[in-house]
């Protein structure tokens, strides 16, 4: 593992030329009511108004592209809670490749639908994910698109972070979700590679805490058990290539409860109409929690990863 070469700027620069206008520019929103609720100027990067709903679309469609004529014959497969199940479903599509997706059987049913909706096979388990992707990969000769471990993947996503950075060049802090560290590497090239003095953060929930224990243990861990409302950063498992994208870039990780990213959630309706799933909403609950703290005035951009927030949920946690 040690050693690993981590994705340069030039990958992520790459990455932007070829995507090009398949997927969007996300906009940055200020908020006076939460900037002034946090004690600092406080900007929103609104990735849930991306394609399929996440910034996953950036990763998997770099991914995709990458394919060989024979791979996109054959077809992909990958292992997904739901946005990157969507997106590389829809990325496939784009490709004329098939893509078949191993989601947990507890899967957000509307995730679940919209997947199958872009053209993906879905195959749901109580077992292991990954091995469960491997052994089809292996028994029909498909391409794995994996959801954060992947140079190509956090190329892609690193395109969040080269938008991040022309909007808000002298940003004091980024804070970002955290489930297996493909956005927040991908963020984190590009802003330590264009504004080095700015702290960049990721956020787990304390029921899924992988990166945080994978730093503390000083290699990635798998998680015995996983309890979550925010399915989104619900990786049972850190990759070797994101933690150390963490561990070299200096990165900081910290821990929420889901009480505070649900109140998080709420204000970010509630306050700025913005739709946010759980998922998404871990950053401000790191500010509005007091887990992470700043002086006034700090430029801080909260990453909005992803939207796709399911009705009977949103229902539970009302």
């Amino acid at each position: 593992m040690t050693g690993l070469p981590l994705v340069t700027l030039d990958a992520a620069l790459r990455a932007q030329a070829a995507l090009g206008d398949r997927v969007r520019r996300t906009p940055m929103m200020a908020s006076e009511t939460l900037s002034a609720l946090v004690g600092t100027e406080l900007l929103l990067k609104l990735e849930l108004f991306q394609k399929t709903g996440s910034f996953k679309a950036r990763g998997a469609l770099n991914r995709v592209d990458e394919l060989s004529s024979a791979e996109r014959a054959r077809g992909v497969v990958t292992i997904s809670a739901g946005n990157h199940a969507q997106a590389v479903a829809w990325a496939a599509r784009a490709a004329g490749a098939k893509a078949t997706v191993v989601m947990p059987t507890n899967a957000v049913r509307s995730k679940v639908e919209a997947t199958k909706g872009y053209g993906g096979e879905v195959i749901q388990t109580d077992g292991d994910l990954l091995a469960t992707a491997l052994a089809l990969k292996e028994e029909r000769g498909l391409a794995m698109v994996h959801p954060f471990d992947d140079p190509a993947v956090i190329a892609g996503a690193a395109t969040c972070g080269l938008e991040l950075c022309e909007d808000v060049p002298d940003a004091d802090v980024v804070l970002v979700g955290c489930g297996g560290g493909g956005i927040l590497s991908g963020i984190a090239v590009a802003v330590r590679a264009l504004n080095p003095r700015c702290r960049v953060i990721g956020v787990e929930p304390e029921g899924a805490p992988a990166m945080r224990l994978s730093l503390d243990r000083g290699s990635p861990q798998r998680l015995e058990r996983i309890d979550t409302v925010a399915d989104g950063l619900a990786a049972p498992f850190a990759g070797n290539l994101t933690f150390e994208h963490v561990r070299r870039l200096g990165l900081e990780i910290v821990t929420v409860t889901d009480a505070a990213i649900v109140e998080a959630m709420w204000l970010l309706i509630e306050r700025c109409k913005v739709l946010a799933e759980p998922a998404a909403a871990a950053g401000l609950a790191a500010l509005m929690s007091g887990v992470v703290t700043v002086t006034p005035g700090t430029r801080v951009v909260c990453v909005v990863t992803g939207g796709n927030a399911d009705r009977h949920r949103l229902k539970a946690l009302a």
